[in-house]
């Protein structure tokens, strides 16, 4: 899928979830809800780092470029390294490594831990980096027309706002995590669970998405999982645009209102 579909995805999961919580009798304190609709819409985008052409690689100007070349890279090396005789040969990395269950736990992991150990300067980073990407996802073409210079500053003074919000007594900096120094360990879980929607998104389309590397399927490592292939449909058709995208809205809206009590 294209990034503001993925980016409508990530933001839809968090609300649901958020009603979730909210049905089993543990809502989430609104702040959460909606930093973590943010944060999980940011990283819906992050999977697309082995992408020179995707939108989490214009974010960050040459910054983000160079990193989704170095990116690609090591995930065309594992790709070579670990892929069985009946594996297509590949010419680059898109699609593999950072497509993978392992690879979202392995960021959500690495976030709550930057969280935890950095103390409040861990936690603007990571609001500073999701919030940006949110709005290159959820505001796609407005970003694009505007000067990266003022989507940062969008994207900074948020993080230092909405931290400053999570930091009051009952609004959540603690939330799910309650012992002693463990405020925003929960960061990681819209993080994980942004990259996750992420690959069940591109599973949806022609190519399919290797999540479940490294179990071997039919006799593949990197076996393309998927519905069946006349329920699939190309990246950017009138499936997503017209179909997905309306319903990522709608079901975000019904998860958000469930979640603060309005329905």
């Amino acid at each position: 899928m294209m990034g503001p579909a993925h980016s409508l995805s990530g933001a839809a999961a968090w609300l649901g979830v958020g009603a979730a919580t909210a049905a089993a009798g543990h809502p989430m304190p609104w702040p959460v809800l909606v930093v973590g609709a943010l944060i999980c819409a940011g990283a819906a985008l992050a999977p697309d780092l082995d992408h020179k052409s995707a939108t989490i690689s214009r974010a960050f100007g040459p910054l983000s470029r160079g990193l989704c070349e170095v990116v690609d890279k090591i995930s065309y090396a594992v790709y070579k390294a670990t892929r069985s005789p009946r594996d297509a040969r590949r010419t680059g990395g898109h699609r593999t490594l950072t497509h993978t269950w392992l690879w979202a736990v392995m960021i959500g992991a690495g976030a709550s831990a930057l969280a935890g150990t950095a103390d409040r300067w861990g936690v603007l980073a990571l609001l500073f980096v999701h919030l940006v990407l949110a709005v290159e996802g959820l505001l796609w073409r407005a970003a694009r027309m505007s000067s990266d210079v003022l989507v940062w500053l969008l994207g900074a003074t948020s993080a230092w706002i909405l931290a400053g919000v999570l930091d009051q007594p009952g609004n959540g900096a603690g939330w799910l995590f309650t012992g002693p120094g463990q405020e925003y360990l929960w960061l990681g879980m819209p993080i994980l669970l942004g990259a996750l929607v992420h690959d069940i998104g591109d599973a949806l389309t022609v190519s399919g998405c290797p999540i479940l590397w490294p179990l071997p399927i039919a006799g593949k490592r990197w076996y393309p999982i998927g519905p069946p292939k006349m329920m699939r449909f190309r990246a950017g058709s009138w499936v997503e645009l017209k179909v997905l995208m309306p319903v990522f809205i709608l079901l975000g809206g019904f998860g958000g209102a469930s979640a603060l009590g309005f329905v």
